[in-house]
């Protein structure tokens, strides 16, 4: 079977396929195309005129103040989606890894595969391609047996729930373009650089609210105090599986409210509601010991699971030097 891979660069250009996973829709590529410092590409393997498989990769921009630097970076949420049973898609993925590989090193400093749904999948393809992998760790919440969501949160968690509320909390989904711009602020300002290197700026949630919140595939939740803006989350939706993007709260001034512990509560209860699996926190980190942003997250009830990320730089001998040391 020869596969014809075709790519993608604007959302207008992108055909009626096939697939479930948010990470690989064209909301979500529409999200990106209209933030500055993003350039989507999405990727479909062809048998003649039938799709067999689709990744969506993300180029972007990464300032850093220190060290000065300005790099580009080629993400992508797992391994692909395949339509096809009766076809080899570790054979399907091997040729478009390929592919993506050639076309994101003439763009970008460093690739990343990240939040693989099988840790195991590719491993001889991303080998081939010189790609080294770094154990990682992923925290989600199994919600399909739990009745009561408390009783499975930690007791001081649940009583930070409680006093929030009771001290003037309240909880609101983001409807306005205004509470969006409110909550981009927000969350820029107070978003713990240990959780995740990157903040997009406020297009990104704004098309967010755009693509994926008024189609059904994602949610922003804010945390108010006497209409002040202080916690909020983004929450994306995929088949049975819910993610989440950001959270996040002004802990300093109102840590008596504790509105960085409401958004993600009031996310999680929402996803229970609605009847997914499960939640998933993104952006845990590496598997030390102590991770502040992985053991808040899990006395909410979630359990940790062993994975990886794949990487692979565009200095040959950089490439080569983490490739020593982690494989």
């Amino acid at each position: 079977m020869t596969l014809k891979l075709s790519t993608y660069y604007h959302v207008d250009d992108i055909p009626d396929l096939p697939g479930s996973n948010v990470f690989y829709s064209k909301e979500m590529f529409h999200v990106y195309e209209a933030t500055p410092g993003y350039s989507p590409v999405l990727v479909v393997a062809y048998n003649e005129l039938k799709p067999l498989a689709k990744i969506l990769f993300v180029i972007r921009k990464s300032n850093r103040l220190f060290p000065p630097s300005i790099i580009r970076r080629c993400e992508i949420y797992g391994t692909g989606e395949y339509f096809d049973d009766m076809v080899n898609s570790e054979q399907v993925f091997e040729e478009m890894l390929e592919y993506i590989t050639n076309i994101a090193l003439k763009e970008s400093f460093v690739i990343e595969f990240r939040n693989l749904e099988n840790a195991l999948f590719g491993y001889k393809a991303f080998r081939n391609n010189k790609y080294f992998p770094i154990n990682w760790m992923r925290v989600k919440n199994s919600l399909y047996d739990n009745k009561n969501l408390l009783e499975n949160i930690s007791v001081s968690r649940r009583r930070q729930i409680k006093k929030g509320y009771a001290n003037g909390a309240k909880a609101y989904t983001a409807d306005t373009p205004k509470d969006i711009r409110l909550f981009s602020k927000m969350l820029r300002k107070n978003y713990s650089y240990n959780i995740r290197k990157h903040f997009p700026c406020i297009e990104f949630f704004e098309h967010f609210d755009e693509n994926a919140v008024h189609k059904g595939i994602g949610k922003i939740f804010i945390i108010k105090y006497k209409e002040m803006i202080i916690g909020g989350s983004v929450v994306v939706f995929s088949g049975e599986n819910a993610y989440l993007l950001f959270s996040g709260g002004i802990r300093k001034t109102y840590k008596n409210l504790y509105p960085g512990v409401l958004a993600i509560w009031e996310a999680l209860k929402f996803v229970h509601k609605m009847g997914y699996k499960h939640l998933e926190y993104m952006d845990v980190g590496l598997p030390f010991k102590k991770h502040g942003y992985r053991d808040f997250v899990l006395r909410f009830g979630g359990k940790q699971q062993s994975s990886r990320r794949w990487f692979r730089l565009n200095w040959p001998f950089l490439n080569k030097f983490f490739a020593r040391i982690y494989t």
